[in-house]
């Protein structure tokens, strides 16, 4: 075996996969040793986990009586399941089994992650000198009074940067107060707001190829999670205009309106154009989910992503880059490890029939009713509306009405984006299991050494 180290990854994967494989055997081993007491209790195991996955779809696929008892199930299943191991005596043996599991899993994310994953996790740009007059705009509603929660007001002036505060009882037009700023010399622009305040901006910005500030005053604040800024102190965002470098991203285009991070058509703008959903999010989202999982209340969308057609859509998704780890139904906090690739990712989501919905919901984004891909060119229709109907659009969380046919593009690296030099960064997503590469990593198969060709490299 190779030497061990940072040195070695290759060795590393290696003992690593291997530790998944035998964790994995002995969480098996120990969940035999149960038969001793009794194969009634190892099988009432097994039907509490299954009927701990029907509660889990009527809570998430159902809405009324059968949510709540889909609740109920979900979470008594598994109770019921441990007083059963008590009393027979078998508990030991699933808390063996579950540890080592977890072990197993633990050493198969880490034996799968490639090395230009974590090269990934944090784009770098190049040295940038501080800007001479920065403007910068804040909203003190984001992110619930971030903006004075953190002091940000005070700091960006200490820094010399000029700060204008957004009045919340007036409609502002911050696009034409960015344009204004920078007619009157600005040599940088920046926002603490959310993604949708920063877009306007960030446009302004491209246009006169100036320098841009994200700061993560913001509720979410997808773009910064992507950009490796700090999202729990927005504060060290400021940090970029005395020691910052620049990053050239991409910045998308939704029929001409700019878009940083994802452009939502159908079941996932519909959440969106909801009046609860801006107090509420995620309790929103789950009271439209069985619409998706159903099969689809509302109408369909037909789209084209370069020269592929999608049909009969319940969901589309559309973002500046692609997501590592796709998640159609939200339940992750999923991350682009790029924003300069120059290609919009594309997630539509086609569900006809309970059989497809729970494969969804099992399988995620390896389902049938999922198609995942990359374009530089998305139009979307309005299915059997046609040309010059309207379909709810959301973009980055905003709700808008739009006419058909909806055409989204990006511009490659048109945005110039100015970050701290040092930032956290972004959390790598966990590479999918596969258990087949994996038993390939633990027990590579040697060449045939009878023929030569079996060392050649093509």
């Amino acid at each position: 075996m190779a030497a061990s180290g940072s040195g070695d990854p290759a060795g590393e994967a290696q003992r690593l996969a291997r530790y998944a494989l035998f964790a994995m055997a002995g969480a098996g081993a120990a969940l035999l040793t149960a038969l001793g007491g009794g194969v009634l209790i190892l099988l009432s195991g097994l039907l509490g986990l299954a009927a701990s996955a029907v509660g889990v779809w009527w809570l998430l696929a159902h809405r009324g009586p059968l949510r709540v008892l889909g609740a109920s199930l979900a979470v008594g299943a598994p109770l019921v399941t441990l007083g059963l191991y008590v009393v027979g005596g078998v508990w030991v043996n699933a808390l063996v089994a579950l540890g080592l599991w977890g072990v197993a899993l633990s050493c198969a994310r880490a034996a799968l992650r490639r090395p230009e994953d974590e090269r990934d996790a944090l784009m770098r740009g190049a040295p940038a000198s501080p800007p001479r007059r920065p403007v910068l705009i804040m909203n003190p509603r984001s992110g619930g009074g971030k903006v004075a929660r953190f002091g940000l007001v005070a700091r960006a002036e200490a820094l010399g940067a000029r700060v204008i505060l957004l009045d919340p009882s007036e409609q502002v037009d911050v696009a034409a107060l960015a344009r204004k700023v920078v007619a009157e010399g600005a040599d940088l622009l920046g926002v603490a707001g959310g993604d949708g305040t920063q877009a306007l901006v960030a446009e302004v910005a491209a246009a006169h190829d100036l320098p841009f500030l994200v700061v993560s005053a913001g509720t979410r604040n997808h773009f910064a999670l992507d950009l490796g800024l700090d999202r729990t102190d927005p504060s060290r965002c400021l940090d970029a205009l005395r020691d910052g470098e620049e990053l050239r991203v991409d910045l998308g285009s939704v029929a001409g309106r700019p878009f940083v991070n994802t452009v939502s058509f159908g079941v996932y703008a519909d959440v969106v154009q909801r009046p609860e959903y801006r107090d509420a999010k995620a309790g929103t989202a789950f009271d439209v989910l069985p619409d998706l999982l159903q099969g689809g209340e509302g109408s369909r969308l037909d789209a084209t992503a370069d020269a592929t057609p999608l049909s009969g859509l319940q969901a589309l998704l559309v973002s500046n880059n692609p997501y590592a780890a796709p998640d159609p139904l939200g339940t992750v906090a999923a991350r682009r490890t790029r924003l300069d690739g120059g290609e919009l990712g594309v997630i539509g989501i086609r569900v006809d029939g309970a059989a497809q919905a729970a494969e969804l919901a099992v399988l995620g984004n390896r389902a049938t009713g999922l198609n995942v891909l990359t374009a530089r060119r998305v139009e979307v229709g309005g299915g059997p509306g046609g040309a010059g109907a309207t379909i709810s659009v959301a973009v980055d969380g905003e709700a808008l009405t739009l006419p058909t046919p909806v055409v989204c593009i990006l511009r490659p690296r048109a945005l110039r984006v100015l970050v701290p030099r040092d930032r956290p960064g972004s959390p790598v997503p966990p590479p999918p299991l596969d258990w087949r590469r994996l038993t390939r990593l633990a027990f590579p198969e040697e060449p045939d050494r009878s023929n030569p060709w079996d060392s050649c490299t093509p």
